[in-house]
């Protein structure tokens, strides 16, 4: 999410290593920002969670190049306190949302699963403007 717009989505079938994390960054971000301006891009910070895949040394390097003091979390020069009280508009807004929307029919298999996600960010995309006035309104 940058600038109040979902960018894209991008689902990942293996797990979630290091080495796995960085060819997301490396090949696949790179892809969902092709559309972002680039006076954006170039002022975006980065921010992700605290799972151990963000935080092998290939991966702190790759941020520490491509986003050079703009990316918070452990690790960075912008930590972002471990169980901090603040929320992020993805916390906010998106996360519950979308959960909310996506387990509203019963799921049994991982493709029907796959199939509510995808159809619920299609309905975010479609109602991008909603989405940034929301945005913009709860954290200005």
């Amino acid at each position: 999410m940058i600038s109040g717009m979902l960018i894209g989505h991008v689902i990942l079938d293996d797990r979630m290593i290091g080495q796995n994390y960085l060819n997301f960054l490396q090949n696949e971000l790179p892809k969902q920002l092709e559309d972002v301006p680039l006076s954006t891009r170039i002022a975006v910070y980065f921010q992700h969670d605290r799972v151990p895949s963000h935080y092998t040394s290939h991966v702190m390097q790759h941020l520490n190049d491509t986003f050079p003091n703009r990316w918070i979390s452990r690790g960075s020069t912008i930590n972002w306190p471990p169980r901090s009280p603040d929320l992020t508009v993805l916390d906010f807004r998106l996360w519950g949302f979308m959960k909310s929307e996506v387990y509203r029919k019963k799921v049994d298999t991982r493709d029907e699963l796959l199939v509510n996600i995808l159809s619920v960010i299609a309905c975010i995309k479609e109602r991008q403007d909603a989405l940034r006035r929301t945005t913009h309104h709860v954290f200005t």
